[in-house]
């Protein structure tokens, strides 16, 4: 399989009422939506995030499933669910891999593409 049979997109939104910008807290949360484009059954096995905060503090998170799920996803299927980051700075980003195996028994890396947190109007 290749590098890109799934497409993934992500949707981060501010969350001022769980944040503490005194207490250099920003939380943000992030909706991500999974399609199988391949021609077979994938299954999400495991997650890898890397996130970087404004001071290019790197945090790696790894872990299996996703929201406590192992999805097997059919071609053409979508898989939706909402997470959350917190940071210590208003500006950051994520990026990272899903961890898949197809039908045939091959496993694969599923791209995150980057994506920021930001406070609203802190970017110009």
């Amino acid at each position: 399989m290749k590098l890109n049979e799934l497409s993934v997109t992500v949707t981060p939104r501010y969350l001022p009422d769980q944040s503490s910008p005194d207490q250099h807290r920003y939380v943000f949360a992030y909706t991500v939506r999974i399609l199988n484009v391949s021609a077979q059954p994938v299954q999400i096995v495991s997650r890898h995030w890397i996130i970087t905060d404004a001071t290019q503090a790197v945090r790696e998170v790894r872990g299996l499933g996703i929201v406590g799920e192992q999805p097997v996803l059919e071609p053409g299927q979508t898989f939706e669910y909402t997470s959350g980051c917190p940071l210590a700075t208003p500006v950051g980003s994520m990026r990272g891999f899903y961890h898949c195996v197809g039908e045939d028994g091959i496993p694969f890396d599923a791209a995150i593409p980057e994506f920021v947190l930001a406070v609203p109007r802190t970017l110009h």
